[in-house]
């Protein structure tokens, strides 16, 4: 073969490969563009069946979900355990911190568990508390529960089996609800960040009324909620902002009379500011909401706006998350 020859086969060779590359790159972009909703808003129908980031299945569809049969509500009735250790700031409606095992004495100022217990007492659901890392440290303890509820939990609050024992709960079909300061816990554990929606806190504006929009109202946790109803919280700034899940609820920045921009600078999120959505993960349901911050919200004398509607949203994500009632569903 002449010089000129082997030049001309070197020269389409390498020009064959640029060109597969390419292709390469092309196709597997508009793959992953397709994975990620192609740039829908959270909620809008957007899901993913094997999360690039988190390396799970998640989103809004119910494949993502694995029953493994290990739960007998019909035998066992319906249980759940309430988490509220801190690591760090303590959130006010939580009172002074717990003693060991489970279901420690309360105190008047423990107002989140008495609250979440009397929720269980009157709707036929049974609430164990506890703040003791040991007591969800094996995946045998925790199914126990057909959901486990992290209310105001904050850093690191959760040891390494106690980590490794919730990833197995979740991926055995159990539920999980993250209420508040859920939101500011496990930081560095990117597993959590997806079980929480693929979102974390990052700050908040001033405590202030605002206006909750229905953004769903077919969800078990908000069927019976009106599409708007004020409300007093911080409004948690979100970084990242929840993805592939089906929103709730969200709050009306323009009705929040302080603001939102947060202590850190978040400037808000304009027009979709979710406060409350549902995902199925890894196997199980996750059901989540930022709201809960007054322990006023628990009140029943009305003295406080929204406390009734916010009941009802937990209550009803609790109960859908748990598998009493029907979760994340479409209308």
């Amino acid at each position: 073969m002449t010089s000129t020859a082997r030049t001309t086969v070197s020269v389409l060779a390498a020009v064959s490969t640029t060109l597969l590359v390419a292709l390469i790159a092309f196709f597997g972009l508009q793959h992953q563009e397709s994975a990620q909703g192609e740039g829908r808003p959270a909620g809008a129908g957007a899901q993913q069946l094997g999360d690039p980031e988190y390396g799970v299945c998640r989103g809004i569809s119910a494949k993502c979900y694995h029953d493994w049969g290990n739960f007998s509500p019909a035998t066992d009735g319906y249980r759940v355990l309430l988490y509220t250790r801190t690591a760090g700031p303590r959130h006010a409606n939580l009172g002074p911190a717990l003693g060991t095992g489970l279901n420690p004495a309360l105190a008047d100022t423990n107002v989140v568990q008495k609250a979440l217990v009397k929720m269980g007492t009157e709707n036929d659901f049974t609430v164990d508390w506890t703040e003791d890392v040991t007591q969800l440290s094996s995946p045998s303890r925790l199914f126990r529960y057909n959901a486990v509820v992290f209310y105001s939990t904050s850093r690191d609050t959760l040891d390494d089996a106690a980590q490794t024992s919730l990833r197995q709960y979740v991926r055995g079909g159990g539920g999980f609800v993250g209420v508040h300061n859920a939101f500011g816990t496990e930081y560095n554990w990117p597993w959590y960040e997806g079980l929480l929606g693929g979102a974390n806190f990052y700050d908040h504006g001033p405590n202030q009324r605002g206006t909750v929009v229905v953004q769903d109202r077919h969800d078990s946790s908000t069927s019976g909620l009106p599409g708007r109803w004020d409300f007093t919280d911080e409004w948690y700034n979100l970084v990242p902002a929840p993805s592939s899940v089906r929103v709730l609820a969200s709050v009306d920045e323009s009705t929040l009379a302080e603001g939102v921009t947060g202590n850190q600078g978040h400037p808000g999120h304009g027009r979709h500011h979710p406060v409350a959505w549902c995902q199925y993960y890894d196997g199980g349901r996750a059901w989540l909401t930022t709201l809960g911050h007054d322990a006023e919200a628990f009140s029943s004398d009305g003295s406080f706006a929204g406390a009734e509607q916010f009941q009802n949203l937990v209550l009803g994500g609790i109960e859908s998350a748990m598998g009493k009632a029907p979760f994340c569903r479409a209308g």
